[in-house]
């Protein structure tokens, strides 16, 4: 979901490494210890959630978390929390980043000191405010000066323990004197429409004299401000919650009266500093938050078919998209953009069928195949991600779950070994369960995403014609990425890939690793399994699999996800969990007298239905078929005064639900929408706002049956594994080719250098593959006069952007400090450079 500006989309995403947390203050008891969580907030809502760590003061997590950002933000924040069973959760301290600092800490393992917390720092939303200086004739006719302050609206203030009734206290304050008004409480809404004025008296009529219009006395305005407090109106013993501050100088209102801005809310400074933040401990993160400026499509139309016609030219290191490979720092970096931007244009498997079969080339021992970290196996190890993620969940999920439940021991190292444990037993339990993800895997093939099938058939074929002696590489070409580099990393991590939602206990990470291992010799189909091992106890429990059955399930399982165009991909008719989880939804009305209320349920989609029940395990009681979801759309705030609603529209009624957070209303509406993108009565037009008091709010219609008065949200793909961009990667791939620009120059004279001269090579061009200089550098000259057109587009967009931007506007308030630093680097610009 792109945040919209004038032709530009802007997307956002974060992701994070959770690592560990050092040092916390004792809890305050005998035990001394603490069972910790921390949590990921965007400003003051909660988005993520790690597990408990029990009693300990230097908790590690080991979680990684990625999302979409659907709004705009001020801090990236993170709570360590400490579990209590009989009390509320209690805070230790927290990390909080403010957004324009995100760039410091990108994709480096930093160590952050906690912060003290208390509620008078917890601030978001913003105010906006009109003051205006006016003349007033007393009764006893005296001219003097009154102040109006209008307080006109706030939005995004904190929801403060599931409510947010808030209002606001207007303060005329000075060195002698402070006079307070208060505005109305707003019910249940974190976005206040206020509109009401106060005065004030600035200048006391008895020593006023008549001067120029509205010149009056210094001294009064320097040392007067409005001070505008929010607050949440509470019912709890400890009074209202301080929802943050904002001070305005009245000297404001020598530039301009009347004076009209958005402000941010600030956090108030009450000079408790109890704790010094070294007292409360550090926690290590590692944040990457990307940030893309997207044009629309025709801006980027020649540096994206230069991309795509990558498969086709001769040779293809002389293409676009292996240039860009080659100039990366890392060929992941270059990887993920251009895989995703092939995948939705349909062109991932020429372009990896090229680029393998000219790796293959190069290759000159069959036992290394594909071995390295080369832009072909990033590719391949990419598309596998994106295109096989459902594959993996429905051929792992069920047995790892399994394994992580039971908890059985399988250590099998003597070291190891606990008291009282058996060897004997432990290897049969450790058997029992590589058996059974091994028939899993092997009898998955069926299920194997065609696109995977068919990149395998191009590496089998392309290593079976390099080496036609080894009857075997037409295996292990195959084998080095479905076992190393799919299956094996997701059973030894398989919180990475979302098969369990956090990082597994010790014993269980153990088990693991051991089947891990197991399975990828297993895979390799090497000639001495044994001497795979370093250690012994592994190579003495490897002969349990060294019977020719395995091998044979093994080559016919290859053989089978090798084989292009074996089957029809919708022969797979078995359900697909696709997602689950809590969330409150609204009662439909679907008996004629009951409540329409609010209740928590468990839901559960898959590719054939949209369910709730009451907890997870319990049979449904209510089912959406899939073709019969219409649209998934947002539902606006303001129909039951709740955040982050959304509406399942079905032909007889809507079914409203509000989801935990922004990030998961997103989601959920994304794949919702994507499972039934392509049923045949979807709807183009819907309502935002709910149907109560009979009529829909938004457009006022009375009959419950009325056509929708907004256009649906268009343009998801059909296909459930993939919501992609294909603009957002190509701007993607042009900021990387600008990063590399030097070395796209340097590329530029290692071809000229090539042309001309036949001898030894300087060392500095020798990491370039040039198979045909000539090419390359026509290509080269393509690719930097497309990165150039596209640069001149962006820097012409900020000056304009800068031009009619006004600081203290609505997308701009007055305390941006990421629009503060821009204004100050496009007015350090010289004007000939603009």
């Amino acid at each position: 979901m792109a945040v919209e500006e004038e032709g530009l989309r802007v997307f956002q995403s974060v992701k994070i490494k959770i690592g560990e947390a050092k040092n916390l203050p004792t809890y305050p008891g005998p035990n001394k210890m603490r069972d910790c969580y921390c949590t990921v907030n965007l400003d003051q809502e909660e988005v993520f959630r790690t597990k408990v760590v029990e009693k300990s003061l230097c908790p590690f997590y080991g979680e990684d978390f990625y999302c979409e950002i659907p709004r705009s933000f001020r801090h990236l924040s993170f709570y360590i929390f400490d579990r209590d069973v009989f009390r509320r959760d209690s805070i230790i301290g927290k990390v909080a980043i403010q957004k324009e600092d995100l760039q410091k800490y990108h994709n480096r393992d930093t160590w952050f000191q906690l912060q003290h917390v208390d509620a008078d720092s917890e601030v978001q939303g913003k105010v906006h405010l009109e003051l205006r200086l006016s003349e007033v004739i007393t009764d006893s006719g005296v001219v003097c000066h009154k102040l109006a302050t209008r307080i006109l609206e706030c939005q995004g203030l904190p929801i403060v323990n599931g409510q947010c009734d808030p209002y606001a206290t207007v303060t005329l304050a000075g060195p002698c004197r402070s006079e307070a008004k208060k505005t109305k409480v707003k019910k249940k809404t974190n976005n206040p429409q206020f509109d009401e004025v106060f005065y004030f008296e600035v200048t006391r009529p008895c020593s006023y004299s008549r001067k120029s219009h509205f010149d009056f006395e210094d001294e009064d305005v320097d040392k007067l401000e409005i001070r505008v407090d929010l607050w949440n109106a509470s019912n709890l013993k400890f009074g209202d919650e301080f929802l943050g501050e904002l001070r305005v100088p009245l000297k404001v209102l020598r530039q301009s009266s009347p004076h009209e801005a958005w402000y941010f809310l600030q956090p108030r400074d009450n000079g408790s500093k109890s704790l010094k933040p070294g007292d409360l401990g550090s926690l290590r993160l590692n944040v990457v938050y990307t940030e893309d400026h997207v044009f629309s499509s025709d801006y980027y139309s020649p540096l994206r078919d230069l991309l795509l016609k990558s498969a086709d030219v001769e040779p293809v290191s002389a293409s676009a998209a292996h240039i860009l490979g080659e100039v990366c720092r890392e060929k992941q970096e270059a990887a993920i953009p251009l895989v995703r931007l092939f995948l939705h244009y349909g062109r991932v498997v020429p372009f990896i069928s090229a680029i393998a079969s000219a790796e293959v080339r190069r290759t000159q021992d069959p036992n290394t195949i594909f071995r390295g970290n080369s832009l072909t196996s990033k590719c391949i190890d990419e598309t596998m991600k994106l295109a096989g993620m459902q594959y993996l969940h429905v051929t792992l999920k069920p047995t790892i779950e399994e394994i992580c439940q039971s908890h059985k021991s399988c250590e099998i190292d003597p070291v190891r070994l606990k008291d009282g444990e058996s060897l004997e037993s432990n290897m049969e339990n450790l058997r029992q369960f590589v058996d059974r993800v091994f028939s899993v895997i092997t009898k998955s093939g069926v299920s194997c995403p065609t696109v995977m099938c068919d990149i395998f058939f191009s590496l089998r074929e392309a290593a079976a014609k390099r080496f036609q002696d080894d009857l075997d590489v037409r295996y292990t070409a195959v084998s080095s990425f479905i076992f190393l580099r799919f299956f094996a990393p997701a059973i030894l991590s398989p919180n990475l890939f979302q098969l369990t939602p956090h990082h597994t206990d010790p014993q269980t990470s153990r088990t693991l690793t051991l089947v891990s291992k197991t399975i990828q010799t297993l895979g390799s189909l090497s000639k001495s399994k044994s001497a795979s091992f370093k250690e012994s106890y592994m190579a003495a429990f490897y002969e349990f699999f060294n019977e020719q059955k395995y091998a044979d399930a093994v080559k016919n399982f290859l053989d089978l996800i090798s084989s292009s165009g074996r089957r029809d991909p919708k022969s797979v008719q078995q359900p697909i969990l696709l997602k689950e989880g809590f969330m409150i939804k609204r009662a439909q009305g679907r008996k004629r007298f009951g409540m329409k209320n609010f209740k928590k349920r468990w839901f559960r989609l898959t590719n054939h239905e949209f369910t709730y029940q009451k907890s997870k395990g319990d049979p449904p009681l209510y089912s959406i078929p899939i073709e019969n979801i219409l649209a998934v759309e947002p539902l606006e705030e303001e129909s039951f005064k709740m955040k982050n609603m959304f509406q399942v529209i079905q032909p007889e009624r809507a079914l409203y639900i509000q989801a935990n957070n922004c990030v998961e209303a997103k989601a959920w509406i994304d794949i919702l929408t994507k499972v039934s993108q392509c049923n045949q009565k979807r709807l183009a037009v819907y309502h935002p706002s709910a149907y109560l008091n009979g009529h829909w709010l938004c457009c006022r219609a009375s009959s419950d049956t009325a056509a929708g008065c907004s256009p649906c949200t268009g343009g998801l793909p059909a296909n459930i594994q993939l919501d992609i961009d294909g603009d957002r990667e190509t701007e993607r791939i042009y900021s990387l080719f600008t990063s590399y620009m030097s070395k796209l120059e340097k590329m530029q004279e290692a071809c000229g250098s090539r042309s001309v001269y036949d001898g030894p090579e300087q060392e500095e061009y020798s990491t370039f593959i040039i198979d045909d200089p000539q090419e390359t550098y026509k290509t080269l000259k393509q690719v930097v006069a497309g990165v150039g057109a596209l640069e001149q587009e962006h820097a012409q967009y900020k000056r304009d952007k800068f031009r009619r931007t006004k600081y203290g506007s609505q997308e701009h308030p007055i305390g941006d400090k990421s629009f503060q630093s821009y204004i100050r680097q496009q007015s350090e610009t010289p004007a000939h450079s603009m």
